[in-house]
């Protein structure tokens, strides 16, 4: 007989060892009585007999039920790819508390695996639409270098910078999606983040003729200085694109100590996208119109906010502008 056909026979008696030990201790005292006492060899051989025929009997269906349930268990690991797998009915307690946990692990591992996937998808699509948007200032770049004009320098800085911040937001959007980040929390002055924001954008106020009102902020918050300023940058970069002509205001918000308030007069966003707005790769009527929009702006905002425990809210009208609120509020910290 070959070493798989012994398999599991050794594996049934390694696993009722006690029990078949327990049997035959059991018979080898019932033995030792019946000749203690002088019993007729006939009627021990006969007792004997029986018992032992009792005994191979309930091993062998015992033995039958574990060789069926091994092969029932070895389908179903075939099918460990299928989610929430029917695991056989069973009477015994310890078995049913080992099934919850496989269903417990398999759920989890179900939930990992689909986050992964998720996670992974939403990277696929953005590095698609970032190749498509990096494309467009390059080729901007080229025509005007090869014109037979000299090129437009303002031209070639603006491109130069949407070609920046596009790289810019994919190393954040890289950052972010990482298992660890560079989160240092401090606290800083409301005012420094808001001026770092608004330099990077000065020419492109200049250049747009969008007026700027903003009046130094006297306000400290716990947060992280770099991924606050990236998220300010971000919504003074939504404001410009949609606000043809008019102004951009930033302040602090009347009835919210720690909350910042930028809001300008551009097209607004319709009341049936607002809901939407923070979601990954939406871009609503105006950004289906302005035919460049990719919905990944907000969604990162949203995404750095929740990871500061901050908050963000957009209220809007159509033709009215757009007022975006952040609540840079922090819970107390207690230092044991």
């Amino acid at each position: 007989m070959s070493m798989n056909r012994w398999k599991l026979p050794v594996a049934y008696i390694k696993q009722n060892f006690l029990l078949i030990l327990t049997a035959a201790g059991s018979a080898g005292i019932f033995l030792v009585v019946i000749a203690l006492y002088q019993l007729p060899a006939e009627t021990v051989g006969y007792a004997s007999a029986l018992t032992a025929l009792f005994l191979l009997t309930v091993g062998f269906i015992r033995f039958r039920h574990f060789c069926g349930k091994h092969r029932e268990l070895t389908d179903l690991r075939n099918q460990i790819t299928v989610p929430a797998v029917p695991l056989p009915e069973t009477s015994s307690l310890i078995e049913r508390d080992y099934q919850e946990l496989i269903r417990l692990l398999d759920k989890e591992r179900g939930r990992i695996v689909y986050d992964k996937d998720r996670a992974y998808q939403e990277m696929v699509e953005y590095h698609t639409i970032w190749a498509h948007q990096i494309k467009t200032p390059i080729a901007a770049m080229r025509l005007l270098l090869q014109s037979d004009s000299t090129p437009d320098k303002n031209e070639l800085s603006e491109q130069l910078f949407r070609i920046e911040q596009y790289t810019e937001m994919v190393l954040q959007f890289i950052r972010l999606g990482s298992t660890g980040t560079d989160f240092v929390f401090r606290t800083v002055a409301l005012d420094d983040c808001v001026k770092q924001a608004v330099r990077k954008y000065a020419k492109s106020f200049i250049r747009k003729q969008i007026k700027l009102k903003y009046d130094p902020i006297e306000a400290e918050v716990l947060t992280d200085e770099k991924w606050l300023v990236f998220v300010i940058e971000q919504l003074l970069s939504n404001a410009l694109k949609y606000t043809p002509q008019g102004e951009i205001s930033i302040c602090m918000h009347p009835d919210r100590p720690k909350a910042l308030v930028i809001e300008d007069t551009g097209i607004g966003i319709d009341p049936a996208d607002l809901p939407r707005v923070f979601e990954h790769g939406y871009t609503g009527f105006n950004g289906r119109a302005d035919k460049k929009s990719t919905g990944i702006g907000l969604y990162l905002c949203k995404r750095i906010m929740d990871r500061l425990s901050h908050t963000i809210e957009i209220e809007s009208e159509v033709g009215r502008g757009t007022k975006v609120i952040l609540g840079l509020e922090s819970a107390p910290l207690h230092v044991e």
